[in-house]
């Protein structure tokens, strides 16, 4: 789960990272209070979960006289496409030098992996092939000093002990990335002017984290009930047992040109009430036109399948392809309520193509 940037400073600062002076505010009003703490300049940021923010409108600069103004003015904004509902107000630094440092896992080693480069901020984009790059031992809790040296290179020393703090809230708070774009350096010393954790999914428990805010309400639906489950953005829908089954579901609605709207495996001895919620969950998915249910009958029983599909009751068309355990009596009891069902995937799909716009 990605966190806000706010929320990131605020872990940030616990583990002796400095960050500006600040404070969160939700009404345009409430800048005013904050400015004794934040001194005369500011700069005003949209704590919302987009990529670009700067570059979208999503962060501006004020003084005394201009900060009410300025966050009502970024209040009433949208952030490609979010609506701007928390600001993060902080003081506007005096920045010497901007620098560029991320912690992430490194997919080929499985071992943390710190990026780091001489110019931050925007300008990294066209500075990536300068960026540097160590693999540091998960087994440690610094990054060794000479492993620092080489990462730093001719960039000031006064950086190490902020990056090795960065590298511990990494390690510590489960994350798959920790960054900081701008690290800056300014006459009163090291900060991090901006800030971004993300946070692994399958520790947010141990974190403390109750609520995985990046999922969407059909995806927090599907983890409820124990589904494998990925929104795309196309009109077939469909449900599987097994992922290699799904997939290849997904690879012939590509294959005759069409567009899946989703991936989603029920798992193995599906009943009746799991087929339902299935069927529903992705019934609500409001492109669908059609969905295909391509279902192999091991220990999931068949005729529990076409009780569950029944059960759903949904308005767009759904197509199924059963085979194995009690398919006779799964057959059965589709036909019985007007469902088709048929010989194979590529005859289910097919069909399914023939109903989608």
């Amino acid at each position: 789960m990605k966190l806000l940037e706010y929320e990131a400073k605020q872990i940030f600062s616990e583990y002796g990272i400095p960050v500006p002076k600040g404070a969160l505010i939700r009404a345009p009003e409430e800048a005013a209070a904050h400015l004794p703490e934040t001194g005369g300049a500011v700069v005003l940021k949209a704590q919302v979960d987009v990529g670009g923010r700067g570059k979208a409108g999503g962060v501006l600069f004020a003084d005394a006289k201009t900060a009410v103004d300025t966050a009502r003015e970024l209040f009433a904004r949208e952030i490609k496409g979010i609506p701007v509902r928390e600001v993060l107000i902080e003081e506007r630094l005096a920045i010497d030098h901007e620098y560029y440092v991320s912690i992430a896992v490194d997919r080929s080693s499985r071992q943390p992996a710190v990026l780091f480069a001489d110019a931050g901020g925007v300008e990294i984009e066209s500075a990536a092939s300068a960026v540097r790059k160590v693999i540091v031992s998960p087994l440690l809790r610094d990054i060794p000093p000479f492993l620092m040296r080489e990462l730093l290179g001719g960039a000031p020393k006064v950086l190490a002990p902020v990056i090795n703090r960065l590298y511990r809230v990494f390690q510590e708070k489960d994350a798959m990335l920790a960054e900081v774009n701008p690290l800056v350096t300014t006459p009163q010393g090291v900060y991090a002017a901006d800030a971004k954790l993300i946070v692994d999914d399958n520790a947010l428990a141990r974190q403390g984290i109750a609520v995985n805010r990046d999922l969407s309400e059909r995806e927090r639906e599907a983890e409820k009930h124990g589904f494998s489950y990925v929104e795309l953005d196309g009109t077939i829908g469909v449900i599987g047992n097994g992922a290699g089954l799904t997939m290849s579901t997904l690879d012939l609605i590509e294959f005759y040109r069409g567009r899946a709207a989703n991936f989603l495996d029920v798992g193995g001895g599906a009943d009746q009430e799991r087929v339902m919620h299935a069927v529903r969950l992705v019934a609500s998915m409001p492109d669908v036109s059609v969905i295909v249910v391509n279902l192999l009958g091991g220990i999931t029983r068949c005729d529990e399948v076409a009780k569950g599909i029944i059960a759903a009751g949904v308005a767009p068309t759904v197509i199924v392809r059963m085979a194995g355990t009690n398919e006779a009596e799964g057959r059965q009891l589709l036909g019985e309520h007007g469902y088709r069902m048929l010989e194979s995937m590529d005859a289910a799909v097919r069909a399914a193509m023939e109903v989608a716009p």
